[in-house]
């Protein structure tokens, strides 16, 4: 165990953990795996523009197609996240998960969705540079079901006129 800190503070990691990667190279990689996040949102919510007007249904299973293409967008969005991980804690340098983590796929996915949902259980956590990726997919989760919801209130306002 490695001990740091004052003579009351102590803070033990499990595993040694070496100096990460540069800081750049941090920013890079988590920038690319956002920007693919928000890309594949803003394409399924665009194509969801597109279509929801041309589909020959009632107005209400409209809303319910747009709120499962945008249901399979955040998950599309929360794997590109978890093989981020996965391939993270595999590689050298950029820390690990521990905890409830066996590190395998699933386990990444599973963290991913906590993490991008904010919900954050608490059983997998992160060390070393992978903290960064944690901090940042919580906010763009956030962002992201936000615009999601903005979404769907304008495709409601827009289908349900009154009557």
């Amino acid at each position: 165990m490695l001990e740091v800190g004052a003579a009351k503070q102590r803070f033990y990691l499990s595993k040694p953990y070496t100096a990460g990667l540069p800081v750049i190279a941090v920013f890079l990689v988590n920038s690319l795996i956002v920007m693919a996040a928000v890309i594949i949102h803003y394409e399924f919510l665009y194509r969801l523009t597109l279509l929801l007007p041309r589909i020959q249904v009632r107005h209400r299973f409209r809303i319910v197609l747009g709120v499962g293409g945008a249901l399979l967008a955040h998950a599309a969005e929360v794997w590109i996240f978890a093989f981020a991980y996965y391939l993270m804690h595999r590689a050298g340098g950029w820390g690990y998960l521990e905890g409830n983590f066996n590190g395998s796929l699933m386990d990444s996915v599973y963290f991913s969705f906590t993490t991008f949902t904010t919900l954050g259980f608490g059983d997998i956590q992160p060390h070393g540079d992978l903290r960064f990726l944690t901090g940042i997919e919580s906010l763009t989760g956030l962002v992201l079901i936000t615009w999601t919801a903005s979404f769907l209130f304008v495709e409601m306002q827009r289908f349900w006129k009154p009557r």
